[in-house]
């Protein structure tokens, strides 16, 4: 297993919020040394996997439980687009009728109801894998600074609950996100969708933490999980 870190500046003249979930599509898509020509992307949201692929594919299925991310997904003749949820068995029992040369996972796998549940059932489809998933080291300080519990499970414990059904490399890797001020910083937690769109502090307990927080940077951890 490796780890390193790479360093960011976030910038509010981006047109998208994504700065972080961008660079783990794009490394999950550089790191393809297979060039897979039938692919599944699971959580494929507005297809940012797939607007880092950059070889010739003969089929993309993408999978999304939101219908308007996907209706802003590339279209296409060889691109199928499903509305589905991986919590659900039912996704999996119809993925199953189908083959697939590499199933990805971008920034998304992390909001699984029963991961290790969800492991089983991409283990079953009998393909390679390229997926990347947020852990409790994301938001680290800010959650130590509010005093709460992280939402997300820890590396170690995502690696664990892998080894169990992948036989795979992991890789861990941390990014740091500059910002030029605080409110920046929160601005860019509301919108980015790092958080799932989920409200974990109250207007009186956000104004505290952005009066306390030590840090110009947002720290982001995601395990790579390569087979």
């Amino acid at each position: 297993m490796r780890v390193h870190e790479e360093f960011s500046r976030y910038a509010s003249q981006y047109a998208a919020h994504n700065v972080i979930q961008a660079k783990v599509a794009g490394k999950l898509a550089e790191d393809t040394k297979d060039k897979p020509r039938k692919i599944l992307d699971l959580g494929c949201g507005n297809g940012t996997l797939f607007s880092y692929i950059d070889w010739e594919i003969e089929t993309f299925t993408g999978v999304d439980f939101s219908e308007s991310m996907l209706s802003h997904h590339h279209q296409g003749s060889n691109i199928t687009l499903m509305l589905g949820d991986f919590n659900d068995s039912v996704l999996f029992e119809k993925l199953s009728l189908m083959t697939f040369d590499r199933i990805y996972s971008a920034s998304a796998l992390q909001w699984a109801d029963d991961l290790e549940s969800v492991f089983k059932s991409i283990s079953a489809l009998n393909s390679s894998v390229s997926l990347a998933i947020f852990t409790s080291g994301t938001f680290k300080t800010l959650y130590e600074t509010a005093g709460l519990s992280a939402i997300l499970k820890s590396s170690d414990e995502v690696i664990e609950s892998a080894s169990r059904h992948l036989s795979a490399e992991y890789e861990i890797v941390r990014y740091v996100l500059e910002f030029d001020s605080v409110r920046e910083m929160f601005r860019y937690i509301k919108r980015s969708g790092v958080s799932a769109g989920r409200r974990i502090l109250d207007f009186t307990q956000t104004k505290r933490l952005m009066e306390s927080y030590p840090l110009n940077y947002l720290e982001f951890e995601v395990v790579f999980i390569t087979s």
